[in-house]
Order: structure tokens, then sequence, then C-alpha cells
């Protein structure tokens, strides 16, 4: 049987799509294809007897097409902080090999798992107007998305039910969608982002 696991978190994510992400909607990637990047401060969790809390865990991914028809490519970064219970913890959870959504599903879009890293997380967040770094590998600032015509900041929420990632989240614009990491650099800016906060388990 697969080791009881679960986690609460705060969630960052930024991708290549036009704000709002018409992925959420069941609608084709805005230019087609998918890449992006996101990750997840652990408030409050374990696997098993082990305890995740305050630790982080991130991804950086592209798909050739939409994220379902799969053949994608995908990197899994841990913190560095982790022992090693922590580290095989967030990598049996991350790579859906201990069940339990989102990462059971995701993991079966990926065709090219790059090997895992670890680096330092720095999360600096402040709802909208939040941002992280893994080490020099990856980097995701948010800020609100702005009137195109007064400038000022908008307010809004995406309510998906049936999401597996997040069910609820703000939507925001990523200033910063950055990937530093060899095979998946790319960089995004002023694209879509969310910000949630979430709870997984198997």
């Amino acid at each position: 049987m697969a080791t009881k696991w679960f986690f609460e978190a705060d969630y960052l994510q930024a991708c290549n799509c036009e704000y709002g992400c018409p992925c959420e909607f069941q609608a084709p990637p805005s230019a087609g294809y998918c890449a992006g990047v996101g990750a997840w401060k652990i408030t409050n969790g374990k696997f098993g007897n082990v305890p995740l809390d305050g630790l982080a865990l991130g991804f950086v991914a592209q798909w050739p097409a939409a994220i379902h028809l799969g053949n994608g490519t995908g990197s899994l970064l841990f913190d560095e902080r982790a022992d090693q219970a922590q580290r095989q913890a967030l990598l049996q959870i991350a790579t859906g090999q201990a069940g339990g959504m989102p990462f059971e599903i995701l993991v079966t879009t990926i065709s090219k798992m790059l090997p895992p890293l670890y680096t330092r997380f720095d999360f600096r967040l402040n709802g909208k107007d939040s941002s992280l770094s893994a080490g020099d590998l990856m980097r995701l600032a948010t800020e609100p998305v702005k009137n195109p015509v007064t400038g000022q900041p908008e307010g809004m929420r995406v309510e998906h039910e049936t999401g597996f990632i997040f069910k609820t989240a703000e939507v925001v614009s990523a200033k910063v969608c950055e990937s530093n990491i060899e095979g998946l650099r790319f960089t995004y800016p002023n694209k879509a982002a969310f910000v949630a906060s979430i709870r997984y388990g198997n």
C-alpha cells in the first residue's frame, strides 16, 4: 500500500498563455503549446511519519501541445534543506509513485523527466504581489492584471470545481516567468499566472 501523505501549501504558477490561461477552461493553450513553472511552499504536511512542514517543491515543464496530449519534458526542483527521508518523500509524491492528485495525473503527461534538482527556495508571499526563486534555476513573480485603459489593478478569481491543481485562485500577471534549466530554458513575462492555497493527499 502507498504511504499516506498530505500537504497544505501556498502555490504560485505561471505559464506562456494569455491571462486566465485557456487550459483552465478546457481550451487549447494560447500559443498552441505550453511552457510553465510553479512551486509549493508547504505549511503543513506529512508523508507517513515524515514531516514536510516548511519545505518547498517546484517544477518546470513544457509540452508541444495541450498538456493532456502529453509528450512533455519536465524538471522537478526540491528544497535543499530537506533531509534524506524528506527528499525521498517529496520525490515519491512529485513523481506520482505515492498516488494522489495532482501528481499522479501530471506525471502521465511527461515523456522526458530530467534528473531531480536540489536548490534553495526563496518565497515572498504577499497575495497578488508574490514571488519566488529556486536558486538560479527558476524565477516567478506576480502582480495584478492591469486594466488596459486606466492602468489600474484588476481583481479576478477563477473557480474551478473540478480543478486538480487548484479549485480556486487569484488570476494575476506573471511579470517574471523564467527557467534557466538546461533543456528547459525560457522566459515568458507578462503572461498568465495564478496564486492559490491548496491541500493535496492520497
